[in-house]
């Protein structure tokens, strides 16, 4: 438990923004402190990388976050946005697009921008922390580009 608290402060900023990329700040602290949660419940005495470990939880925890809320949608017969934009923190005029534009992307596709553009990671560190090969993260990359890039020339 001693490693997981250790690697969890040394990147729990990092840890917050990358769990913003996936559902968005307003839901941010409470999907990171579900994958802490559950990892610290499992235990990583077989887990080489702890901090790869932590972010591909993230990423199952952002996952988890949006099958829920689809699952209470359709239950409760209420449309529910799932822009980034609806749920993201006031930005610069000149990034509102762009902001809105990401929200048109999967939640794999936002994690492998996110790691890519904003951590500044290569595909072969992306992939690691994701648990994906690096050929699974460059096509993601490449599809994320394409859609941004149709998106953004609508406009």
């Amino acid at each position: 438990m001693g490693d997981v608290a250790e690697c969890y402060e040394k990147n729990a900023d990092a840890l917050l923004r990358f769990a913003a990329s996936q559902v968005g700040w307003s839901h941010a602290d409470d999907v990171l402190s579900a994958a802490v949660m559950g990892v610290l419940q499992r235990g990583v005495a077989d887990v080489d990388d702890i901090r790869s470990y932590l972010y591909r939880a993230v990423s199952n925890a952002g996952r988890k976050h949006w099958r829920s809320l689809d699952r209470r949608t359709r239950r409760e017969g209420v449309w529910t946005a799932r822009s980034l934009a609806d749920v993201a923190p006031p930005v610069d005029a000149e990034l509102g697009p762009v902001v809105d534009a990401l929200a048109h992307l999967s939640v794999q596709q936002r994690a492998v921008v996110h790691l890519t553009y904003w951590e500044d990671l290569t595909p072969a560190v992306v992939a690691d922390r994701l648990g994906v090969s690096d050929g699974t993260v460059r096509r993601q990359l490449a599809r994320a580009r394409e859609r941004l890039r149709s998106v953004l020339d609508e406009r």
